[in-house]
């Protein structure tokens, strides 16, 4: 079976396989239309968590994990999965991962996103595993990650990687396939030009609304 990767906006997308719907970091923009199976959070920022998106693709059976300080932010029935915890929701396995900045700051002493304060998820998929890193830096947990199939990884530094780093921590994790996301204004062209030339991986660069299909 195929698994779909779309992207809606910015660092949202749905996944779509085993006729599931998955939705991970919903926010205001990009349409989502179909009601969910499974919506994932990485943190509480706006533009990875908006309630009002969530309630308007929530069923009463969806499951819901986030972060702690997601929980009276969503409200109702949301379960937590903190760094190395997983669980399996309708065969569609979750372990959450960090994310965390170390090198960036909101002001000296206090990263943007420090640790323990999102995380990023691995979701595995009809045999398929696909890595969305949240908001982070390159950090050194990535190098154990294990087999991925995509990654969705941050490229639009100020809050996250650069293309540079980004590029760097897609050759290590080696995935067959990257999309950069949470790229901003960013150009992707240095993500995909660096990728492509020091491995083997495929840059897939998508437009909001566009997918692609993981055979």
């Amino acid at each position: 079976m195929v698994v779909s990767v779309k992207l809606l906006a910015h660092a949202a997308f749905q996944i779509k396989a085993e006729e599931k719907i998955i939705y991970v970091d919903l926010e205001k923009y990009g349409e989502a239309f179909e009601k969910a199976d499974l919506i994932l959070v990485t943190h509480s920022h706006t533009d990875h968590c908006d309630p009002a998106k969530i309630k308007k693709v929530r069923k009463t059976d969806t499951v819901i994990i986030a972060p702690d300080d997601c929980v009276s932010k969503i409200g109702g029935n949301v379960k937590t999965l903190k760094p190395g915890e997983e669980a399996t929701f309708s065969n569609i396995r979750i372990r959450a991962v960090e994310a965390y900045n170390y090198k960036r700051f909101r002001s000296p002493g206090t990263p943007y996103h420090p640790k323990g304060y999102g995380v990023g998820y691995l979701i595995t998929v009809e045999g398929k595993t696909i890595y969305h890193a949240g908001d982070t830096d390159f950090i050194p947990e990535m190098r154990q990650l294990g087999h991925v199939d995509v990654a969705l990884l941050p490229s639009g530094d100020t809050y996250t990687m650069d293309n540079q780093e980004a590029a760097e921590a897609a050759i290590t994790i080696n995935p067959q396939i990257v999309i950069p996301m949470h790229r901003w204004n960013t150009k992707p062209e240095e993500f995909k030009k660096k990728v492509e030339t020091e491995s083997n991986i495929k840059v897939m660069v998508l437009q909001e609304g566009e997918e692609y299909q993981v055979a």
